[in-house]
């Protein structure tokens, strides 16, 4: 599984993806993490608002950070 979080360095891009590591380890899944920084490679995706989720090459929200749980919904499927 690879997880991309995308935004441009912002404090909530940041915490994003601490909060995305996190799920992902306390749901017990071993996934490729990936922080998005390149305003080129986030147009690709089509997001206009950061922090965005990807999962495997599908936008899964942008323009918000969702509490652990609903992180962990999201990553196990």
């Amino acid at each position: 599984m690879k997880l991309e979080v995308l935004g441009t360095g912002c404090q909530k891009c940041s915490k994003l993806y601490d909060a995305v590591k996190e799920a992902a380890k306390e749901a017990g899944i071993d996934a490729q993490i990936v922080k998005v920084e390149d305003l080129g490679e986030i147009m690709k995706h089509r997001v206009l608002m950061t922090p965005a989720l990807v999962i495997d090459g599908k936008v899964a929200f942008s323009g918000k950070i969702p509490t652990g749980e609903e992180l962990k919904k999201m990553i196990a499927g």
